[in-house]
């Protein structure tokens, strides 16, 4: 990958990137209340889950799926992606984590990266933009890789999750890490996989996340938005 590649997926990617992601735990806050997730090995567990059968998984097939559209300037095809990521969260707040970033992610990058890709997606689709559409348009406008920003945009996913655990369980920084690095390989199997899915497939089979985010929707003391 070429390096101004790189730098870019870095900064993107990064936690400090304005999209907000810090506010987010995808039903993660309202699991540590019920005592679901309580140690290193359940939110490993919990966030595998998401990668393997939920969220992370759908976002993959939805993201390959953006980034060949507005590779090929396929405002059609892109439409459709759009359209069906913006419909497919099961919850209120889960809808807002994805479509809060992807707005905010898609501000971010006209306003210092700006690209054809992204101009292509606002015309086609005048709906809500979801975080691994806007980020996979983003990529194939700058001539990033399908693979290298599928990796990414994943592991920014997970890493995020694991910060929220981490402040939520609590667990130190040193088995936050360890965590992130047990993700490395679900992430590049899923990375390598999900390219191949049809669309139709995007979806989520993680019904305790979507049972979580409903009820954090009614948790009396909340830090996070989902």
């Amino acid at each position: 990958m070429a390096d101004v590649s790189f730098l870019k997926l870095m900064a993107w990617m990064s936690p400090g990137f304005p999209v907000g992601a810090f506010s987010y735990s995808h039903g993660i806050e309202y699991a540590v209340a019920i005592g679901t997730v309580c140690d290193a090995g359940s939110l490993q567990s919990w966030i595998d889950d998401v990668l393997a059968h939920g969220a992370g998984r759908s976002d993959a097939i939805l993201f390959a799926h953006a980034w060949r559209a507005a590779r090929m300037n396929d405002a059609a095809a892109l439409r459709e992606v759009a359209e069906l990521a913006a419909a497919l969260r099961a919850t209120p707040e889960l809808g807002r984590e994805t479509t809060a970033q992807g707005q905010a992610f898609a501000l971010a990058i006209n306003a210092a990266w700006p690209a054809e890709s992204l101009t292509l997606l606002k015309q086609s689709w005048g709906g809500p933009m979801t975080h691994p559409v806007v980020v996979a348009a983003a990529c194939a406008g700058h001539g990033i890789g399908l693979d290298a920003g599928l990796a990414a945009y994943l592991h920014g996913f997970a890493a995020n999750l694991v910060s929220a655990g981490v402040r939520l369980v609590p667990l130190g920084q040193t088995q936050g890490q360890r965590i992130v690095a047990a993700l490395e390989s679900p992430i590049l199997r899923l990375a390598t996989v999900a390219p191949q899915a049809p669309l139709a497939s995007a979806g989520s089979g993680t019904w305790m996340v979507d049972w979580s985010s409903m009820q954090h929707e009614t948790l009396h003391t909340r830090l996070f938005r989902s």
